[in-house]
């Protein structure tokens, strides 16, 4: 494949009589139906005047090999509209995923489908847990790819040469689109709007679905929580680069590589936000996983010193100590259980 060709670009002076934006949906056993429904909305509501739901100026399809309905992970089940036949008709092809373990994945048809579609340099694109489905089949290799923050070791755990990004809410990488579910599937869908329709209709479908303006890609992902509360956005993926990477943490000069700053820059950031550096930050959050631990587990303080990134149990007790006052193993005996330890 041509890794230097982008994805398809905005045809200035298109066909009246063709829509602008044609989009294939391959839907996986046990899909997210929200995921699915929100980006297809979009497309609705940008294809037609008002909401007239006409798909003029964009075509959506949910392809099939054998034209079986398929059921989404809540229990709804979606009628195909046609047989997967020709990726060139479409300028994306888009796998939906849904429940990691919902099922067999992605048929054969289905899998050999999307592999014609690279072939012929048809953009693809994960809608939820799809870059899963489309990583078993090779398809991400050498991309980058967006995977939500809960799924984050899933996701390492079954492609460990990869590196996912939980820190963004979507990310396009040359002819592959991704996003982390959810609402963002509004927001990746109102990009290739924008694209190929115009500011104007993305914002309009946005509108209408009483979302207040479309977001970048690289906007961190709602819904991670945090042991401390950051409003710069660049603040924010760094906590949520150190929240993922407990057990190994990364250094923060490679944390500032990775957001494509310099460390001082990002130092500067957190101190603006925070009032504190990175590195203490880190020390922050790791602390904070080895209280809930702590409270909520019996695993020993040399379990969980390797779990939350110390070098060993000495290492986690020293510090534990300087900002606790009293050990790990006297602090759990002595706190007072909350009801939402229980169980």
């Amino acid at each position: 494949m041509d890794e230097s060709r982008q994805m398809p670009e905005h045809d200035p002076s298109p066909d009246p009589n063709q829509p602008r934006l044609r989009i294939g949906f391959v839907l996986t056993p046990r899909f997210t139906l929200s995921a699915f429904a929100t980006f297809v909305d979009v497309l609705r509501l940008a294809a037609d005047d008002g909401d007239g739901s006409r798909p003029i100026r964009c075509r959506w399809r949910v392809l099939s090999p054998d034209m079986a309905p398929v059921q989404s992970s809540c229990g709804m089940r979606i009628e195909p509209e046609e047989r997967l036949g020709d990726p060139t008709r479409f300028d994306y092809i888009i796998t939906v995923g849904g429940l990691i373990d919902g099922g067999p994945g992605l048929s054969p048809d289905q899998a050999a489908f999307l592999r014609r579609a690279a072939l012929a340099r048809v953009a693809l694109g994960g809608l939820c847990t799809g870059v899963f489905a489309m990583a078993r089949i090779g398809l991400m290799d050498g991309y980058r790819c967006c995977v939500s923050w809960f799924h984050h070791q899933d996701f390492l755990a079954e492609f460990e040469r990869m590196r996912p990004v939980s820190d963004q809410i979507f990310v396009v990488d040359r002819d592959r689109i991704s996003c982390s579910g959810g609402v963002s599937a509004a927001h990746l869908a109102a990009f290739l709007v924008d694209r190929h329709l115009g500011r104007a209709a993305a914002r309009k479908a946005l509108s209408i679905l009483m979302i207040d303006e479309p977001m970048a890609g690289d906007r961190p992902q709602p819904g991670l929580p945090l042991e401390l509360n950051a409003r710069d956005p660049l603040v924010r993926r760094a906590l949520l680069a150190m929240q993922q990477n407990l057990h190994a943490p990364l250094s923060i000069a490679r944390i500032a590589k990775d957001l494509g700053v310099g460390r001082r820059k990002l130092e500067r950031h957190f101190n603006a936000d925070l009032g504190l550096p990175p590195a203490d930050a880190s020390i922050r959050i790791r602390l904070a996983q080895a209280r809930m631990l702590l409270a909520r587990t019996d695993r020993t303080v040399t379990r969980i010193a390797e779990e939350t990134g110390f070098c060993d149990a000495s290492h986690l007790i020293r510090v534990f100590r300087e900002t606790e006052g009293t050990t790990p193993d006297l602090w759990r005996q002595n706190r007072v259980p909350l009801a939402q330890d229980a169980p």
